[in-house]
């Protein structure tokens, strides 16, 4: 390495380089926006201890920054929204909706966002006179908490000219008199859509915004870079949206690096495709990329729309529906496959899982193999047979630890309700994917649940509820190690970013995070409470909560 002094030296910590080649350190070097020394300060060499600026850590830890596999930074969580999070019953509900109504008088929009699906109907689904008594005179308009249905009272209908079920954002569902019944399906498959983000915004929804947009957008870009992540993957775009990215960037505020994600719908044409081509030729720097494509199998598993082998619990036949044929879609995979792009597939039903998995077995028949790195994104309940079937296919396991706790998809929640007791053993396998030999890609799917790394990371590990009790489906945990490996280096080589990103090796870039305490070192129900201290992205800090003593440089 050069003699040239180091522009900054950290030292006096407990640096866990996730590299097995390093292991544990407690001074590292940065020039030039990489990591150029790691080592002990008993061995560094003059050039690195004459660091321009020279950190004493004081004893923190001190880990790769966290690479969000899956994080939707433009959707939430909205400010403008009265906030629902929490409200678990229709009087929750309409208490928040009148009190937001009564500080906002006059006759626009009322939004909420956050809705959990269960506690309020009793597992039906929630209808527009529902919302009619509560706020009856003004369009209000209720997304659930993970942006896939859409609950509108009847002036929120009328706003937005739902009348049939077939809408370009969502598919509404009908009453016994056969007229739409509030509730939305299909929001964050036909909603999000570039097609469906316009017609909200031609009809006069003031959420589909842009400038709500770029809004949520910044929040969420703070937000991360306060938790500790440097990378954030945002999977689902069209177009249009990297104009939002373009801003922040412009304007100084794009902490973290970003992936992009474009969105393919059923009947994307083979020109929008070039066009997503193009786009990630232009965007494929280490700051804003562009690349992979997000598609749907199926849809989710509360409100029974997840495609699963056998019928719902309780029902007698209805399984969920996959929103293409499996040979259509095994086609569609392998004209992707050729054309070069990863896939990022929604699936979270065993059915879709396995419909996923056969199409990419297909593509490589088809296209011969290639290291393509496939996404299944959510993983939520799998077939046993199907687990070895994402090494053997190279297909990565994106998955959020967190939404496997059992007071979010536990016994006696709409989750574990919907699959049945029958198939609990296949919720989230973590540990089964991992000793079967898959990549897992972890994430917090924000907004739909929280953002912080460290929440998921307790939440892999003790498989029990955030504040403490029983665990769920304990044999899925995995090793505190296994847990900060997938929100470090799994997700970095699941996005083809390992050579640069997801351990403290020499060459890689300089980020990383400074926490408060060890986590090595904490029981393991407190890992949740581990704080970020420091959050540095190639080499500067983009997030501080401490002054840290600076030595003098000799």
């Amino acid at each position: 390495m050069s003699a040239e002094a180091a522009d900054l030296l950290l030292t006096g910590g407990i640096v866990h380089t996730l590299d097995p080649d390093l292991g544990e350190a407690d001074s590292l070097a940065v020039r030039d926006e990489r990591i150029v020394w790691v080592g002990r300060r008993a061995d560094a060499p003059a050039w690195a201890l004459a660091a321009t600026e020279v950190r004493d850590l004081d004893g923190r830890a001190v880990l790769p920054g966290f690479v969000d596999a899956h994080n939707h930074v433009r959707l939430g969580s909205d400010d403008a929204c009265v906030q629902l999070a929490g409200a678990d019953t229709l009087d929750e509900v309409g208490a928040r909706l009148r009190a937001f109504a009564a500080a906002h008088p006059g006759t626009g929009w009322v939004e909420a966002e956050g809705y959990t699906y269960a506690g309020l109907t009793a597992g039906a689904h929630p209808t527009r006179q529902m919302l009619d008594e509560l706020v009856p005179d003004r369009p209000v308009a209720v997304l659930s908490y993970d942006v896939h249905t859409l609950w509108l009272n009847t002036p929120g209908l009328a706003a937005l000219g739902v009348d049939e079920p077939d809408q370009p954002f969502g598919t509404a569902e009908l009453d016994a008199d056969g007229r739409p019944s509030g509730f939305v399906v299909d929001f964050a498959v036909k909603g999000l859509s570039r097609a469906g983000l316009a017609a909200l915004l031609e009809r006069g929804l003031p959420w589909a915004s842009p400038e709500r947009q770029y809004q949520r957008l910044l929040g969420s870009l703070d937000q991360a870079a306060r938790c500790g992540i440097t990378t954030v993957v945002e999977p689902q775009n069209s177009p249009d949206d990297i104009a939002l990215f373009e801003r922040a960037r412009r304007e100084g505020r794009l902490g973290p690096r970003v992936v992009l994600a474009m969105f393919h719908p059923m009947g994307t044409t083979a020109q929008e495709r070039r066009e997503f081509a193009r786009l990630a030729t232009s965007y494929d720097d280490d700051r804003l990329r562009v690349g992979p494509l997000k598609l749907y199998i199926d849809d989710v598993v509360e409100p029974h729309t997840a495609a699963l082998h056998e019928p719902y619990a309780g029902e007698s036949e209805h399984r969920g529906e996959t929103y293409y044929d499996p040979s259509e879609f095994a086609d569609l995979v392998a004209e992707l496959d050729a054309e070069g792009f990863q896939l990022f597939v929604h699936a979270t039903g065993d059915r879709g899982i396995t419909t996923v998995l056969d199409a990419v077995e297909n593509a490589r028949a088809v296209n011969g193999p290639r290291d393509a790195r496939h996404q299944v994104v959510h993983v939520e309940c799998l077939r046993r047979s199907d687990l070895p079937r994402f090494a053997e296919l190279g297909v990565v396991a994106c998955m959020q630890p967190r939404h496997a706790s059992p007071e979010i998809a536990g016994p006696g929640h709409a989750w574990a309700e919907a699959v049945g007791e029958q198939r609990w053993h296949q919720a989230w396998p973590l540990r089964s994917l991992r000793d079967h030999g898959a990549v897992l890609a972890f994430s917090s799917d924000w907004n739909v649940a929280e953002m912080e790394p460290m929440v998921g990371i307790q939440c892999a590990v003790t498989r029990a509820p955030l504040s403490g009790g029983e665990p769920w489906q304990p044999e899925e945990a995995v090793t505190l190690h296994d847990a900060l490996l997938g929100y470090t280096t799994g997700s970095a080589r699941a996005n083809f970013c390992e050579d640069d990103r997801g351990s403290l090796t020499v060459g890689k870039y300089a980020d990383l995070v400074v926490l408060d305490t060890d986590p090595y070192a904490v029981d393991a129900t407190k890992l949740a409470d581990v704080c970020v201290l420091e959050t540095w992205v190639g080499g500067r800090l983009v997030h501080s909560t401490t002054h840290h003593h600076l030595e003098e440089s000799p």
